[in-house]
C-alpha cells in the first residue's frame, strides 16, 4: 500500500494518533519516515491543541516544531497559548525559533504587546529577546517595534555603515541606474519620501522581501517601498517598484507589455532630467532579462527576452551588445555538444559542473557568442549589482524610502537583515 494512503487514515484518526507519530518522528531510522511523519503529525484531523503543549517540551527538535502546527492554525486565537509557546522563541534549534516566530505572526497585532513585554525583561533570556523582535518585525515592519527597538536599530545600522563592505546583491527583479549623485534629486524623480538610512545589506533584503513577498495579505506590500542604494561609481541604483508603475501592471491582462511601457516612459523621463537613465531586469528562475537606455528624454536601446517578438526592439544594436547574442537569439551549438559527448545518465553534481565547464569551454573555441544580460550590459554603462565588492566606488548611504502607497499604508511587515 502506498505510504500516501496509509498517512491519510493516520490523519484522519485525529488525536489518538498524536503521540504514537510523535514517537516515530522521535526515533525514525531515515530521513524518509521522518518525513512522512512530520507530514502527517502536522495535518491531524481535530487535534486538539492543549493535547499538543506536553510535544513542545519533547527532547526531539522535530517534534516541537511539528507540535506548533495547530498553535499556528489557530491564529490570533493562539494568544491563548502565548505563555507556552515562548519558551520555543529561545529553543536551540534555529528551525523550531522560526517555527515560532511564524506562529505568533499568525497573531498579528494580538502580539505586540506579548513581544514587546518580552523585549524588555532581561529574565527572558537575549535569545527569546532577539527572537521576539524577529516576531514583532514579522507581524507590522517597523510600526510594531518599539521606540526604544528603533532607535536601537538606527544605532546600530549607523554603526555598521562604517565598516560595511559592498557585497554582491541577488538579482531577482528590476532597477533603475541614474547618473547622480545627488540624495535628494533621485528621491525625489520617484515621488518617494520618508528615507531611512539603511545598510547596502538591509536594502537588498527589503527589496527581495518585497518581490517574493507572496504570503503578504495586502497587494500594497509589494510596492510601498523602495530602495535607493548609495552612490556607486557615481551611480544612484534604485530598486522596487513605485507604487503608480505597480498599479498599471496590475490593471491589465498583458503585465509584461505594461512593464515594458512603464519602463520606456520611465526611462526617458528620468533621462530628461539627469541626462540618462536606464533600466534593468533580471530574473532568478525563468531566464528573463531586459534592459533599457534612454538619453536625453528619449529611449534609444530597449530588449525584453520575453517581449521581443511581440513588441520588437527599440533601436539598433549597442555597443554595449557588441559580441553576445541577444537573449531572444538562437544560435547552433549542436558542434559544442558534439565536442563534449553526452553527459552520463544518473551522473552526480560534480560530473555535473565539470560537464559544463567541458561545454563552455568547446563554444569559446568554436567561437560560439554567450548570450547577452542586463548584467552584461550594466557592467559596462552603469554599475552591475551583482558584482559589487571591496573596490566598488561608494559615497553616502543608501535608504529604504515609501512611494505613495507606502504612505498610505506603512512598510511591509517582515524582518530584514542589518
Amino acid at each position: 500500500m502506498d505510504w500516501s494512503v496509509s498517512a491519510d487514515v493516520v490523519v484522519r484518526i485525529g488525536e489518538p494518533a498524536l503521540l504514537p507519530l510523535a514517537e516515530v518522528l522521535a526515533s525514525a531510522e531515515s530521513p524518509e519516515v521522518a518525513r512522512r511523519a512530520m507530514w502527517a503529525l502536522a495535518r491531524l484531523e481535530g487535534a486538539d491543541p492543549e493535547i499538543c503543549v506536553p510535544l513542545l517540551r519533547h527532547p526531539h527538535a522535530e517534534v516541537r516544531s511539528t507540535a506548533l502546527s495547530p498553535f499556528k492554525s489557530l491564529g490570533e486565537a493562539a494568544i491563548g497559548y502565548a505563555d507556552r509557546l515562548i519558551p520555543l522563541l529561545g529553543d536551540p534549534e534555529a528551525d523550531v525559533r522560526q517555527r515560532a516566530v511564524r506562529t505568533f505572526q499568525e497573531m498579528g497585532g494580538a502580539a505586540v504587546p506579548v513581544l514587546r513585554r518580552l523585549r524588555q525583561e532581561p529574565a527572558t533570556g537575549p535569545r527569546v529577546r532577539v527572537t521576539a523582535l524577529e516576531a514583532l518585525a514579522a507581524i507590522g515592519g517597523p510600526s510594531a517595534l518599539s521606540d526604544r527597538d528603533l532607535a536601537a536599530w538606527r544605532r546600530l545600522t549607523r554603526i555598521k555603515q562604517l565598516t560595511e563592505t559592498p557585497e554582491s546583491l541577488h538579482l531577482c527583479g528590476s532597477w533603475y541606474a541614474v547618473p547622480s549623485v545627488d540624495r535628494s534629486a533621485v528621491p525625489a524623480a520617484f515621488d518617494l519620501s520618508d528615507p531611512e538610512p539603511v545598510t547596502l545589506r538591509t536594502g537588498a533584503s527589503a527589496w527581495n522581501h518585497d518581490k517574493h513577498n507572496w504570503r503578504g495579505k495586502h497587494p500594497h506590500e509589494r510596492c510601498a517601498r523602495v530602495f535607493v542604494g548609495p552612490a556607486m561609481e557615481a551611480w544612484t541604483l534604485v530598486f522596487g517598484n513605485a507604487s503608480q508603475d505597480t498599479h498599471r501592471t496590475a490593471d491589465t491582462d498583458d503585465q509584461e507589455a505594461a512593464r515594458a511601457e512603464v519602463a520606456r516612459e520611465r526611462c526617458a523621463g528620468l533621462s530628461r532630467r539627469f541626462g540618462a537613465a536606464h533600466w534593468y531586469g533580471m530574473s532568478c528562475g525563468d531566464g528573463w532579462t531586459a534592459w533599457c537606455i534612454a538619453e536625453g528624454g528619449e529611449v534609444v536601446r530597449f530588449d525584453d527576452a520575453f517581449e521581443a517578438e511581440e513588441k520588437g526592439i527599440v533601436g539598433t544594436r549597442h555597443p554595449a551588445e557588441s559580441g553576445r547574442l541577444l537573449p531572444h537569439e538562437i544560435v547552433d551549438t549542436t558542434a559544442a555538444l558534439d565536442a563534449v559527448g553526452e553527459l552520463p545518465s544518473g551522473a552526480g553534481p560534480l560530473e555535473i559542473e565539470a560537464f559544463y565547464a567541458r561545454y563552455e569551454q568547446a563554444r569559446r573555441e568554436l567561437g560560439i557568442p554567450d548570450t547577452c544580460y542586463a548584467t552584461d550590459i550594466a557592467a559596462q554603462l552603469s554599475v552591475n549589482p551583482g558584482a559589487l565588492g571591496a573596490r566598488t566606488r561608494i559615497t553616502g548611504s543608501g535608504v529604504l524610502a515609501l512611494t505613495a502607497c507606502g504612505r498610505e499604508h506603512g512598510h511591509p511587515a517582515g524582518a530584514l537583515r542589518v
